[in-house]
Order: structure tokens, then C-alpha cells, then sequence
């Protein structure tokens, strides 16, 4: 039995070894600079856990610090939703309202003392204070009339610690994105650094969303900065697990092909040495996760965005791809024709391109398998208009069932006129009237495919600029 067993762990070790290699591809993409950081430079660091601002920017925090520069971190949640972690930090089961509080309590703690290692104040440490792993939903659906967003397990709705800025606050979106806009008119930044779009953690998204729609609202009243994403949440990334400070890290074989301009901040000896203690500083989460975390502590840090999509604005139809990735079914396909290639991600199984055509917006998913009853869509489209507060935009999310397809404005299920899906064995294509987006300047979008129940790919959110329309 015993050796069944560990022929079994074997063989999925293999597999995923050969899915993704635990040494870097023989083509890596080039990987320039990080701008240096000077004395004059306002720096923000938006982290979506205590934790995050170690593990993505430990290096860049010393580095402002050694230089002189201004920095404020800034916390979106207390990271007080992992009771995993929790149950095996304190052993015990923590499932009370009051626990909950006492999680978030001690993570603000960590980050206290981690940043304090780094060389960072607490004065110059913000925590926000929101609910952690609800952000996302917030910011999709929690907003004007709609009821605060209520904790499932805490049965929270508001910001419940009294030493954060945002205390009292409801967990709706306008208190969140008050929140940063508040942040970024009075400090000014220069240089943000903030989570992927690309990550698999929803708050981490969200995070990135609010950040678009706060300097978008702020683009006359403060210069707009330069934007660093990292990433942290990444399927079988980075590899090898454990502390390597040896070792580069590297963007996530799922990414190479894509247009993400990388960049890397190499670490000194001593610099990297602090980092591995900073995260260590955060006890509840190494001692479950210690194998992941430390795992970024490397010679370098990496950031990387994509470019904005800009549809032409003279075509009538023009159309640019944003490609899947997954775990398994790699291909690197690449069409021209009617596409602008934004460039493959390696481990995808298809690709979604969007385009403007009288007045709608085209999403077209083009796949290698052929599409059969189980397949589904779940489309999620934000978009902005300068001539509307975004918290009375329209957020749309679309699932498709094959051929049939539900549309839903927030929480709320709506039947537009104009919207249409068209289903071939390969390829689907979706229709959606701009007007009912709102006629927006510009749409954050993202893209989910199922097998039934099971997840199978997604894209990462992108922000397709719509520009003038005939």
C-alpha cells in the first residue's frame, strides 16, 4: 500500500514537472531594469494582504529607504479570511466573529514588525482594513443602493478595526475607492507599485480594478504615476518551492509570449538577507506556508504590466486578442488576419479577441477543442465613462450556457436588447450593445471558460481603451 502510494505522489510530481519544468525555459523573455529609485521619488506600495509588500517588494522598500525616498504602504484587507493558516498558527479552530478580528489583528502586527526590519515607520503604514477575499465582489456588484457586502463567516459589513483609516467605512465600493482616491490626492506618488491583474487571488484583482478607476477619476487633479504590478498568485509558480537565494525569478511560464514589458530590481546580498526575514516576521502565514512564501525571496524582484489595448478608432472593425491560459492542452497558435497578436501565453487552450463594430463591442473566443454542450463563458466587463461616477456604471457579467446566455447588471439578472451570441464548433462570439456598458471611455475585462463545473481557462483583466466611435 505504502508503495502505491508513493508511486502515486511520484507520478504527479513527473507530471507537473513536465507541465511546468522545475528549471526556466531555455527562452526566457527579455527582462530590462527597473528605473532607479531616487531621493525625490514619492513611492506607493499597494498590497492586497500584510504580507504582499514583503514578498513582491521587500527590495524596492529597502531601496527607497536606503535612498531617502518617501514611502507609504498602503493594506487593502487585514488578510483575516485564512483560517488554514490560522487553525495551524494557533491550533485551534477560529471561527467566531471575535477570532476573525484577532487574525487581522495579528497579521497588522507582522506587518508592523516586518516593515520595521525593512527600515519603514508605522506612521508610514496605511491599513484599509476591508474584507478579506471580498473585494472582488465588492467591486463588481457593491455599490449606490445595494446593501453593504456582509462577511459570510464574520458577519462583518463595515471596517470593525478601530486603528485602521478606514474604520466604520461599509464594505461597499465607494468606500474603497474614496479611500485610495483620498490617498493618492493628498500624497501625490510618483511610483505605484501594485498587485497583477494577472493574479489568481481575487483580492489581488480587485486591488489593480480600483487602482484603474482611482487614477482614471484623479487624471486632472494629480500627475499620474508609473505603474509597477507584481505578481505573487501564479499556478505552479515560482518553482522550485522553498528559500533560493541562489536562484532568478522569472516570469511564469504561463506568461511568456504575452506583451508584459518585465522588468526586474536585483537585490544586494544584505538586501535579500532582510527580505527572507521580513517574511518570516509574518509567523501565521509561514508556519503553513513557508514553502511558498520564501520562495520569493530570490536575487530579484519582478514587475510587469500589459499594454493597453487601444482599438483603432478609424476602422469600423478592428479587433485585438487578449489569449487563455491554463494548466494543461499547451499550444502556441499564432493567426494574423484580422487580428492585431498581442502575443500567446504558453498553456493556453484559446484565445479571446474584442473589437468595435456599429456601435458594439465583439468578443470572439477561438478554441483548439471543439466546443460541446458543456462548455461555458463567464464574461465580466467594467466599464468607465468621464461623464458618469463609475459607482453608477453598469457591471456587467455575462455566463453563456452553450448556446444560450444570461446577462446580469451587478447582482441583478436584465434582459438587454442587442446582445447576442453566435456559437461555431471552434469559436463563439459574443455582441454587446456599448450602450448598455454605459458608452465607456475605456472597459476593464476579463474572461472565464468552463468544462460543466470545472474552471478550465481564464484571461487576465485588461483595459481595452474604446476611443471615438463613428
Amino acid at each position: 500500500m505504502a508503495k502505491k502510494v508513493i508511486f502515486i505522489i511520484l507520478s504527479i510530481l513527473l507530471a507537473i514537472a513536465y507541465v511546468y519544468p522545475l528549471s526556466p525555459p531555455s527562452q526566457l523573455p527579455a527582462i530590462g531594469i527597473l528605473e532607479p529609485i531616487k531621493e525625490t521619488d514619492r513611492i506607493l506600495i499597494l498590497a492586497p494582504h500584510p504580507d504582499d509588500e514583503a514578498i513582491g517588494c521587500a527590495g524596492v522598500i529597502q531601496e527607497a529607504v536606503s535612498k531617502g525616498a518617501e514611502l507609504k504602504v498602503v493594506y487593502l484587507t487585514n488578510g483575516d479570511h485564512n483560517q488554514v493558516t490560522f487553525i495551524v498558527y494557533e491550533k485551534r479552530l477560529t471561527l467566531r466573529t471575535g477570532e476573525f478580528m484577532h487574525m487581522g489583528e495579528v497579521r497588522r502586527q507582522e506587518a508592523i514588525k516586518a516593515m520595521q526590519l525593512l527600515g519603514l515607520d508605522s506612521n508610514n503604514l496605511i491599513f484599509l482594513g476591508y474584507p478579506d477575499f471580498g473585494t472582488f465582489r465588492i467591486f463588481r456588484e457593491v455599490w449606490q443602493e445595494s446593501k453593504p457586502y456582509m462577511d459570510i463567516l464574520t458577519r462583518i459589513s463595515k471596517v470593525p478595526y478601530k486603528e485602521n483609516f478606514s474604520f466604520g467605512a461599509p464594505y461597499k465600493g465607494e468606500s474603497i475607492l474614496a479611500d485610495l482616491e483620498k490617498i493618492l490626492r493628498e500624497y501625490k506618488p510618483n511610483k505605484i507599485f501594485v498587485s497583477h491583474p494577472a493574479d489568481a487571488n481575487v483580492d489581488h484583482k480587485a486591488l489593480y480594478l480600483f487602482l484603474q478607476i482611482a487614477l482614471r477619476d484623479l487624471k486632472r487633479e494629480i500627475p499620474q504615476p508609473k505603474i509597477y504590478a507584481y505578481l505573487v498568485h501564479c499556478i505552479a509558480w515560482p518553482l522550485p518551492r522553498h528559500y533560493h537565494p541562489g536562484l532568478d525569478l522569472n516570469p511564469p511560464i504561463q506568461l511568456l509570449g504575452s506583451q508584459i514589458n518585465w522588468l526586474k530590481f536585483d537585490l544586494t546580498p544584505e538586501q535579500l538577507t532582510h527580505k527572507h526575514k521580513a517574511i518570516l516576521c509574518y509567523k501565521s502565514q509561514t508556519s503553513s506556508s513557508a514553502f511558498y512564501l520564501l520562495a520569493f525571496a530570490r536575487r530579484n524582484e519582478l514587475f510587469g504590466d500589459y499594454p493597453e489595448i487601444e482599438l483603432n478608432k478609424e476602422e469600423s472593425m478592428h479587433t485585438q486578442v487578449a489569449s487563455f491560459f491554463g494548466f494543461s492542452d499547451m499550444f502556441n497558435e499564432s493567426r494574423q488576419a484580422d487580428w492585431d497578436d498581442l502575443g500567446s501565453l504558453a498553456g493556453g487552450r484559446g484565445r479571446v479577441s474584442y473589437g468595435i463594430l456599429d456601435e458594439n463591442l465583439l468578443m470572439h473566443i477561438d478554441r483548439i477543442q471543439e466546443l460541446n454542450k458543456k462548455f461555458s463563458v463567464q464574461l465580466y466587463i467594467f466599464g468607465y465613462s468621464h461623464k458618469m461616477p463609475f459607482a453608477a456604471m453598469p457591471k456587467i457579467r455575462i455566463i453563456t450556457r452553450y448556446k444560450r446566455f444570461k446577462v446580469f447588471a451587478a447582482r441583478k439578472m436584465i434582459k438587454p436588447e442587442g446582445v447576442s451570441l453566435e456559437l461555431n464548433p471552434n469559436e463563439l462570439m459574443l455582441k454587446v450593445p456599448l450602450k448598455i456598458l454605459g458608452d465607456p471611455d475605456f472597459i476593464l475585462t476579463a474572461v472565464k471558460t468552463y468544462a460543466g463545473i470545472l474552471h478550465t481557462d481564464t484571461t487576465s483583466f485588461r483595459k481595452i481603451s474604446i476611443g471615438q466611435r463613428r
